[in-house]
Parts: structure tokens; C-alpha cells; sequence
């Protein structure tokens, strides 16, 4: 059976998530969508395989690909598209701070579109607390100037394309600097870029694997500059 939609979301130790993020799918699906929800445990310690693989063979639209050793969340997405069967392929979160269910929006926005092999549709957050937008706006400005085109809320999710658009990305990085390679290409390619807004509340489970801090964040900031260098170098010799 064709699919029309592939949503690939990563889990790494998110036990609790994973009910919810089915169960909200299951609720939300619109008849006669033919989709695949791609759940990736990406080398959890907990109960996440458990959980999805249950899932799996109680609901036919939901898929496990595993990881055994987690190498960071574009590795994650990465292992998921490659075994993705949609048209279309979308990514987000694992966490619930992005309505899974704004995966279906995006996909609806896309259909919308004349020319949707050269679309990328993605969110855009809002309701952040502070002081995430103050680092949200520091990557805006740091990848802007780097890409020198403007590049807004990178990291926000979904991120929805047709599968001919991942045929061509080469050399991703394997964590969270993946988002910017996909906009930055598909902007690089001259894409219609599609923004919609996404509520982003708190984390209701588990604690964010990364941001623990200033001291985090300034490594997270510099991981961003050195891999949007190396983005910019691949995304600049890329001949697709």
C-alpha cells in the first residue's frame, strides 16, 4: 500500500512519551490518510523499545527502527527516513513539546502547494519561555550571517518534504545541527519555504539531554557555528 505520509520521531529514554505520542496520532489520523509513524529508539536505557515494539504490533501504522547506540538526534532522524515509505517524510520530537499532530497540518499545508517536490514546510515556535528565545535568536543571527540568507528558528519543528528532497541531501550531521542542513539546502535550492506556527509548552516528562545550563549552551553555540561552517562548505559543492 502507497503511503502518503512518513513521521519520523526519535526517542531516546522517553518511556512516558511514547503512549502519548501514539495515542495522539491514533485520535488525529484523518480517514483515509494512509500513514506511517516511524518511532526511533535511538539507543534508550529505559523502556522506550519495549513500548514502541508493543506498539507496533497492535497498530499496523506504527513502525520501529532501532538504534543501538546513540550517536545524536539527526543520527536518529537519519536512521528513520532511510526506512521511511511516504511520499512525504516529516520529523519532529520525541519529547511532547511539539504537537505530533503538527505533522498532519504540515502535510495538509503541502497539498496545498502547486510545485511540492520544490517545498519545505516547516513550524515555527512560539509561547517559548525567555530564555529559550534568547538562544533561539542567537542561532537565528549566528546561521544568518554564516548562510548570509536569513535563517529563522532553525531547530523548529515539524520539518515536511517530499521524498525526492532527501534523495538528495549528502554528508548530514548527525545531531541537532541536521535541522539547519535541510532548511539551508532547500533554501540553497531555491524551495518555497512554508512557516506555520507551533505551540511549544514545557516538557511534561523526562529532562532535555542537552540543555543543562549556560555552560550547555555555550557549547551548543559553538557546536552551531563550527557544523553550520560545514554545512555551508558541503551544502556549496553540492550538485543535485
Amino acid at each position: 500500500m502507497n503511503i502518503d505520509l512518513s513521521l519520523i520521531i526519535p526517542c531516546y529514554d522517553e518511556e512516558k512519551n511514547v503512549p502519548l505520542i501514539v495515542e495522539r496520532i491514533k485520535r488525529t489520523l484523518p480517514k483515509g490518510m494512509r500513514m506511517e509513524l516511524i518511532l526511533v529508539d535511538n539507543g534508550s536505557s529505559d523502556n522506550t523499545n519495549k513500548l514502541i515494539r508493543g506498539y507496533a504490533r497492535k497498530y499496523s501504522f506504527v513502525k520501529l527502527v532501532e538504534v543501538k547506540k546513540n550517536k545524536g538526534y539527526g543520527f536518529g532522524v537519519i536512521s528513520g527516513l532511510n526506512k521511511a515509505k511516504g511520499e512525504f517524510l516529516s520529523f519532529t520530537h520525541g519529547d511532547m513539546q511539539t504537537d505530533p499532530y503538527d505533522a498532519i497540518i504540515a502535510y495538509q499545508l503541502m497539498k496545498k502547494q502547486i510545485d511540492q517536490k520544490k517545498c519545505l514546510v516547516k513550524g515555527v515556535r512560539e509561547k517559548r519561555p525567555f530564555n529559550e528565545k534568547i538562544l533561539e535568536v542567537s542561532v537565528s543571527i549566528i546561521d544568518s550571517v554564516i548562510m548570509r540568507r536569513p535563517m529563522w528558528d532553525v531547530f523548529a519543528v515539524p520539518s515536511l518534504f517530499h521524498r525526492d528532497f532527501w534523495k538528495l541531501v549528502v554528508h548530514p550531521p548527525l545531531d541537532h545541527p541536521f535541522d539547519i542542513h535541510l532548511y539551508y539546502l532547500a533554501k540553497k535550492m531555491g524551495f518555497k519555504i512554508i512557516r506555520f506556527p507551533v505551540i511549544f509548552p514545557k516538557r511534561m516528562h523526562g529532562k532535555s539531554h542537552w540543555n543543562k545550563g549556560l555552560h550547555a549552551k555555550w557549547n551548543f553555540l559553538k557546536m552551531i557555528v563550527r557544523d553550520s561552517l560545514k554545512i555551508k562548505k558541503i551544502v556549496k559543492n553540492h550538485k543535485g
